[in-house]
């Protein structure tokens, strides 16, 4: 039986909410180099790899939104979802000081591959629900590391990250994180427009209301802490469309 390339909860639930995971699992297909990236196990468990508790976050928070949700099933490192097909991070070769070595000769016809059966089926999903009602507003769920290999430790529990082509969620949200007491990156700890980005290619090419959410992984690595944050989180998002009139 050939592998679904992304997972959906709950395509019928009414919120206007659609809950987003691109980088929900770590999974290396079969057909993709044998099921093996040629690096570690430990790499495969990192942030490199998949964004660590980010669908165990996402799972509970479409649930407690009444929210459907999309997730992917392959590791970033097989192709990254959340880039832009002409993007030359698509495929990543060295990522956090860990080269992929499936990666680094890869061809054309592989790179094809990899886009015909995992990224553009995951993408197509993604559109059908994104466009399931006129009103559709986008919530993305992703995480981060504490600590990039040789850099600072990072300071913020979550971050909230828009484009500054449409500020109409995140800089409301980020002021609502704060004040709740939460050390909260404004575009921190990635800057968040990214031409060809799954935001940008299903919410901000059609004019929907749209935040992406980064929690930071130590935070959610175990059901617990997915559960507690999903919490905060609903609590964060519950109603704030209509209080902003979007």
């Amino acid at each position: 039986m050939t592998e679904m390339p992304f997972f959906t909860l709950g395509e019928d639930r009414p919120s206007r909410w659609l809950v987003t995971c691109d980088h929900a699992a770590n999974h290396v297909p079969d057909w993709v180099a044998g099921g093996d990236l040629g690096i570690e196990p430990a790499d495969m468990a990192r942030h490199i790899a998949y964004d660590v508790g980010a669908a165990g976050l996402a799972r509970e928070l479409a649930a407690r939104l009444d929210a459907p949700a999309i997730l992917s099933n392959f590791s970033r490192l097989v192709i990254d979802p959340n880039r832009g097909e002409d993007d030359p991070t698509l495929l990543m070769r060295l990522y956090d000081g860990t080269v992929i070595p499936a990666n680094r000769d890869l061809g054309h016809d592989g790179r094809e591959q990899r886009l015909s059966r995992l990224y553009r089926p995951y993408h197509a999903a993604y559109a059908q629900l994104a466009a399931a009602r006129p009103d559709r507003a986008i919530c993305a769920i992703h995480s981060f590391t504490p600590r990039l290999r040789g850099r600072p430790q990072r300071p913020w529990q979550v971050g909230i990250l828009y484009s500054h082509t449409d500020e109409r969620l995140g800089p409301p949200l980020i002021a609502m994180c704060r004040e709740r007491g939460w050390i909260t990156g404004d575009n921190e700890p990635y800057g968040g427009h990214l031409d060809g980005d799954s935001i940008d290619r299903h919410a901000l090419a059609h004019g929907r209301p749209n935040v992406l959410i980064e929690i930071r992984n130590d935070l959610i690595r175990d059901p617990s802490g997915q559960r507690e944050w999903a919490d905060r989180l609903a609590d964060l998002l519950g109603g704030v469309l209509e209080r902003l009139g979007l």
